[in-house]
Formats: structure tokens, C-alpha cells, sequence
């Protein structure tokens, strides 16, 4: 199975021309040959936290008919929300459909960071769905600064680790480049990385979507400037 990895540079806080920008990379990882591509923390409005803090009209649920165009793109996806909750807080959610636009799992970040503590809600949950034979494990940005989480996918039998992230200029560089191939080295997964690239909030991100294979080896990376995908052949038998 290929599995492709999305760097966007996203229009601040307007869901239907991310939406558009993320459908097209989704095409273009389907001409590829991917089954699935995974995307950017924050895909449909880039990281603005006051105004999704503001704007309920932002958050993105997983019916939302503004996701139809990265639904109907023919290719399973991995997309990074802020999500409606019961309780009147957005959660930051990734949400996965499969090939025929069909939902197949929410996962809510459990490890926010600083300020995103004052804004959203935190999971409790793991993440977790299998396609294609493949069981994938799932975690947002901070979240994989956590080596458990991905431990816990490990342990239940997940062959491939979901990163939906913003890793920016400066240190994000070093991140970017530390933590994923250290959890495909201690938990023998794949870790497919998306990334922000350009600005995207109050960061400027620094692209390098990425795919490492268990044990931490290198295998596809992008470019620190250009909106792309990266598809690579995930080596995983049933």
C-alpha cells in the first residue's frame, strides 16, 4: 500500500479554500498511486487560534459539507479539524475517510499545547482504525512528543503511525527531524509526517512531510518550501 504525506500553506481561517487546496493534493496523491494521505495539524484553517476561539462557524464537524471535495477525491484521508464537542469547546480532531467518502474515525488530541489548553477540549482516547489489512495508530503535533501514545498503537497491533502536525522554522526544524524517526525506532513503526509549510499562524512552517520506516530510516521527505505530497510504499504484510 502507498501511503502519501501532505505539506500545505494554508489561507488563515477559511475552511472552503483549504478544503479546495487539500482536495487537489489529495488528487494529486491519488495519481500517484496512494490509498491514503495524511494532512497538516489544522488543515482547513491553519493554526489561528483566536479565531476558532471566536468563530464556532470554523469548527468542522465530520458531516461538514465543506469537506465534500477532499471527501470525493477518491483517496482515503486524514484530516486535522477543529471539532464541535458536547460541551461547547472545540476539540483539535483528526478525522479519517475512507476512498468512497465514508467516515471512518475521529481522534481528539490528548496532549494540547500551551495556549491550545485555553481554547479546546482534550481526548481521552486512542486513535485507531484499520484499512487495507493495515492497522494505523493516530497523533497531533505535541501529542508524538509523547512516546506512549505511539507505544500503545504498537502494542495493539498498528503497523503505521499518522502525524498530523506544525513543526516551524527555528527549533521545529530540529523537532521535526528528532521525534519521528525516534518513535519508528523504539515502537518499529512506519511514521508518516504532514507538515505546515510557509506561514501559518503565528509560526512559519517548515515543510519536510516525511515518511520513516521502523527502525528510523529516512524514506521520502519533502522540500521546506513547496505545498506537495510525498508517497511512498508502505512494506507491510497481513
Amino acid at each position: 500500500m502507498k501511503i502519501a504525506a501532505a505539506q500545505m500553506t494554508c489561507v488563515p481561517a477559511d475552511v472552503r479554500a483549504n478544503a479546495d487546496r487539500a482536495a487537489g493534493l489529495a488528487v494529486r496523491a491519488r495519481e500517484e498511486g496512494a490509498g491514503l494521505v495524511v494532512f497538516p495539524e489544522f488543515t482547513l484553517t491553519g493554526y489561528e487560534l483566536d479565531a476558532l476561539a471566536a468563530d464556532p462557524g470554523l469548527w468542522t464537524a465530520a458531516d461538514d459539507p465543506r469537506l465534500d471535495p477532499v471527501r470525493s477525491a477518491g483517496i482515503a484521508t486524514a484530516v486535522n479539524v477543529a471539532l464541535p464537542t458536547d460541551d461547547g469547546r472545540p476539540a483539535i480532531a483528526t478525522l479519517v475517510h475512507d476512498a468512497d467518502g465514508a467516515h471512518v474515525t475521529t481522534y481528539l488530541k490528548q496532549h494540547l499545547f500551551r495556549h491550545e489548553q485555553d481554547v479546546f477540549r482534550p481526548g481521552e482516547r486512542d486513535g485507531r482504525f484499520e484499512l487495507g489489512g493495515i492497522r494505523f495508530s493516530l497523533g497531533i503535533c505535541f501529542d508524538n512528543h509523547f512516546p506512549d501514545l505511539s507505544g500503545r498503537g504498537a502494542a495493539d497491533g498498528c503497523r503505521v503511525h499518522l502525524a498530523s502536525s506544525l513543526y516551524g522554522t527555528g527549533d521545529g526544524v530540529h523537532e521535526r527531524a528528532t521525534v519521528h524517526p525516534a518513535i519508528a525506532k523504539e515502537h518499529g513503526l512506519y511514521v508518516v509526517l504532514a507538515n505546515h509549510v510557509g506561514p501559518a499562524g503565528p509560526w512559519t512552517g517548515c515543510g519536510g512531510a516525511a515518511v520513516w520506516a521502523p527502525g528510523g530510516m529516512l524514506l521520502a521527505e519533502a522540500d521546506d518550501r513547496t505545498p506537495s505530497v510525498v508517497t511512498t510504499e508502505i512494506g507491510v504484510t497481513t
